[in-house]
């Protein structure tokens, strides 16, 4: 008997997002049932066409249902609502993340943290163009955040409930989710680590369009960094109108010793920019007033 059959998971969700992944689940399901027979199994169809469903409760998994297509994040908050579980963990249901990797995301867990993500190698990356902007998704968002992000986008991870559905309000109904429960965890202060992991070819066709998509990230890492970190993008901007006007003005005052109206003009955006930053910053801190409540 392995060590993951031993243990007992009773007080563990598994929840797995899926639009028409039968294929990947007839798989996946069955493997989760046999290494973890105490954890419930939820399956959130989300909107399928095919027979995800009817599968799913063959197979004994739990499956709520959308009644049309919502999108991954809609499907991961139906799933941390309906989870009975003192611990969620959300995978793919394409098989690419491994059954028995959440053992080892389980364990992790119990060292004291608040999340564990499983963090995929390049060797795992779903081609070079994907590695590349993964690694600029990841640099951006440690560099808000202060902390070393080693995978911003990735899907595989366990973390404690009560301290995820604190933040089902701020995720988006698209694929970011992983992005935006990240960086919020980081700068509430709960404790992240990494596992790495190995992530197979998924089974049956992507649902993730590169550009559509990879667009979205990048303006969501901002639009996370000005709601939690806004002084990390107020900052650089002001300073970049603050050097401009400056060199500007010297420029002016060397060639016609003239103070002109654009540097006036660049001086006081660096300073209207920079006091736009300061209000967001204490603006931000009012999402935190209830992150210690029970």
């Amino acid at each position: 008997m392995s060590s993951s059959e031993a243990r007992s998971y009773h007080h563990v969700s598994i929840v797995l997002p899926a639009k028409n992944e039968t294929g990947g689940l007839r798989l996946v399901v069955p493997a989760l049932k046999r290494l973890y027979p105490d954890a419930q199994v939820l399956v959130v169809d989300d909107g399928s066409t095919d027979d995800t469903a009817e599968v799913c409760r063959s197979l004994g998994a739990d499956v709520v249902s959308h009644p049309y297509s919502k999108g991954n994040g809609a499907a991961i908050k139906s799933g941390a609502r309906a989870a009975r579980g003192e611990i969620l963990v959300f995978m793919d249901a394409d098989g690419q993340h491994l059954p028995e990797d959440v053992g080892r995301l389980l364990a992790r867990l119990e060292e004291g943290y608040d999340m564990v993500v499983g963090a995929r190698g390049m060797e795992s990356q779903a081609g070079a163009h994907r590695a590349a902007a993964n690694g600029l998704y990841n640099m951006l968002a440690s560099w808000m955040v202060e902390q070393r992000v080693e995978d911003l986008t990735s899907g595989f991870r366990a973390v404690k409930a009560s301290l995820f559905r604190k933040f089902l309000y701020l995720l988006p109904n698209g694929f970011s989710y992983p992005t935006t429960i990240t960086m919020s965890f980081f700068r509430a202060g709960y404790s992240i680590a990494y596992e790495p992991i190995k992530a197979p070819k998924r089974i049956g066709k992507s649902h993730i369009r590169l550009w559509r998509d990879g667009i979205r990230f990048f303006l969501i890492i901002f639009k996370i960094g000005t709601l939690y970190s806004p002084l990390k993008l107020f900052i650089p901007i002001s300073l970049a109108f603050f050097l401009v006007g400056s060199g500007y003005y010297l420029y002016t005052y060397l060639e016609w010793s003239r103070f002109t109206n654009m540097s006036a003009l660049l001086f006081i955006t660096s300073i209207l920019v920079f006091l736009i930053g300061l209000i967001s910053e204490q603006i931000s801190s009012l999402n935190y007033k209830d992150s210690d409540s029970a």
